[in-house]
């Protein structure tokens, strides 16, 4: 029977699968044993250990459970999805990783680090539905970040465009605007929106990020279509910085911020009823 054998140093996702195998094996199992005890299927292993499909956190999770790898593969995991990203992209995962700080604004949607699954299919299946799966995981792990045990503080302002601009549907829209408010008492992560009665605000030329690190200079990012362009530049960096202080001062504050996305969840996502209170929904049923 013919196996393939990965270069470890080929990728990270060659890498995983190296290992997998290797302590697969060490463990004298079968990929069909393991499968059996970690409940997925042997050809999915095998996909896996030939770095033919990306593994899941629950699966690295279960395997080093199965395998006492000491948590091996699910610390491989983060390295394994950055590598997954575009590669004009790429530089910003790594940023991600690093920083003790990012402020980011939005112009038109939620951010990908706070966007749920349904979200995230929805934007990037827009006209490319080609790897949606594994490209909704990418984006996914990046968002990993905000459970580090030391994680960044996150500030994060949205135009209010982007609580009405309804992608994925209803459902998905009121389960987006929920997990916005999940933040609502987590210190380290702040959302803020922008109002359209803000008028014109310091963010007109476009979204942006900034990332601040321990003792590196920070790093802003902007991006075109199909790049991004990351800079040092100390004068960019100072202008960035001082539209993002005015587009803070512009924007709702924290509270503020989670009462109007309550309300938009609640009145343009929420369940519709009738003049009496009655679930429309319902009634179209009855009819």
């Amino acid at each position: 029977m013919h196996i393939t054998t990965l270069d470890p140093g080929a990728s990270a996702l060659d890498y995983y699968g190296y290992e997998l195998r290797r302590y697969r094996e060490a463990a004298g199992l079968t990929q069909r044993q393991l499968g059996v005890i970690i409940n997925y299927t042997g050809s999915m292993i095998g996909q896996i250990e030939t770095a033919k499909k990306l593994p899941t956190l629950e699966f690295s999770r279960a395997v080093d459970a199965a395998l006492d790898t000491g948590g091996l593969l699910t610390r491989l995991l983060d390295l394994v999805l950055r590598s997954q990203l575009p590669s004009w992209f790429r530089q910003v995962g790594e940023l991600e990783a690093r920083a003790v700080e990012i402020c980011s604004f939005e112009a038109h949607m939620v951010l990908g680090l706070l966007q749920t699954e349904e979200y995230a299919r929805a934007v990037l299946g827009t006209l490319d539905q080609s790897n949606l799966d594994d490209r909704t995981a990418v984006r996914m792990g990046r968002q990993r970040i905000l459970e580090k045990e030391k994680p960044p503080v996150f500030w994060a302002i949205l135009n209010e465009a982007a609580l009405y601009l309804e992608i994925g549907g209803r459902e998905t829209m009121k389960s987006q605007l929920g997990r916005l408010l999940a933040y609502e008492e987590n210190p380290r992560v702040n959302i803020q929106i922008l109002p359209f009665a803000a008028g014109a605000h310091a963010g007109l030329q476009g979204s942006f990020d900034l990332y601040r690190f321990p003792s590196d200079p920070p790093i802003v990012y902007t991006e075109g279509y199909g790049s991004g362009h990351p800079t040092a530049n100390s004068d960019t960096v100072n202008d960035c910085s001082l539209r993002y202080d005015h587009l803070q001062a512009a924007a709702l504050s924290i509270r503020e911020s989670a009462e109007l996305i309550r309300r938009v969840m609640e009145e343009r996502y929420g369940e519709q009823r009738d003049a009496d209170g009655d679930s429309v929904a319902e009634i179209q049923l009855q009819r």
